[in-house]
């Protein structure tokens, strides 16, 4: 696909699969047209050249409604969350459930509670918690299982751990884990290429709107990301990667430029 916004080419014949049961976690340096591709993607931006296949078929996105049927949702950086609402409030804002014409309250609750618990997610309180209270950790946490509470296929996450500590980013990258468990896919952008090697099954490196790499994690070190996103390409060999296991220190916190 390739998008521009006037004289300016975000996207250049980008080619990019996201498989099921899989992180792919999309890396490059300010610029380089993530933002626009995960837009494109979920139906924000109309591209202007280039087919998007969906399950095996060719599909037209019209907006964010037709991406959201096919099962496509986004986490963006701000969440999108509703401070002044609950949890529950929150993951059913705009698809609420009734009963004989009534808010059916205690069908969302259960459905709310039962979300969190399948994704293991125990620091929460109370889902009648107003997501005001929670700390950043949680309110991603509460993003992510709404995501999954409307039975999305798709889960695209920007730059889910900027601004956590150590501890918070520990518990959202074991939520996306359990994520693709449960056989989703997940698009992730972040600079923090710790977290990306902590929680990442394949790496896509994109410089200057084109996609120049896309390997499995196996085959792919930081230096030879840092190599992909200033040059284009990289003769490096792949030195040997932390263990997904491994917890990242207070000192990991390594970030790629941009």
């Amino acid at each position: 696909m390739s998008k521009s916004f006037g004289p300016v080419q975000a996207l250049a014949d980008v080619d990019l699969d996201v498989p099921a049961g899989a992180v792919t976690a999309l890396a490059g340096d300010n610029g380089a047209g993530k933002s626009t591709l995960i837009k494109c993607i979920a139906g924000i931006h109309p591209p202007d050249h280039g087919q998007m296949f969906w399950e095996g078929e060719k599909t037209r996105l019209h907006g964010p409604g037709d991406a959201a049927a096919l099962g496509i949702q986004t986490v963006y950086q701000d969440l999108a969350l509703c401070d002044n609402l609950d949890i529950v409030q929150n993951m059913f804002l705009g698809r609420e459930r009734l009963r004989r014409g009534q808010l059916d309250d205690v069908s969302m609750e259960q459905a709310a509670s039962e979300t969190l618990s399948d994704l293991a997610v125990t620091t929460v309180r109370s889902v009648r918690q107003q997501v005001a209270s929670l700390s950043g950790g949680q309110r991603q946490s509460v993003a992510i299982a709404k995501a999954v509470l409307w039975e999305s296929k798709l889960v695209i996450m920007d730059e889910p751990t900027a601004a956590l500590g150590v501890a918070q980013t520990r518990m959202v990258l074991d939520l996306v884990r359990k994520l693709v468990e449960r056989g989703h896919a997940v698009l992730l952008i972040s600079h923090n290429m710790t977290d990306v090697f902590q929680v990442a099954d394949r790496v896509a490196v994109m410089r200057h709107g084109r996609m120049v790499g896309v390997r499995p994690i196996d085959q792919i070190d930081q230096r030879i990301v840092v190599d992909l996103m200033t040059t284009g390409e990289s003769d490096r060999e792949v030195s040997e990667q932390p263990r997904r296991d491994e917890e990242p220190r207070p000192d990991d916190d390594q970030e790629v430029p941009g």
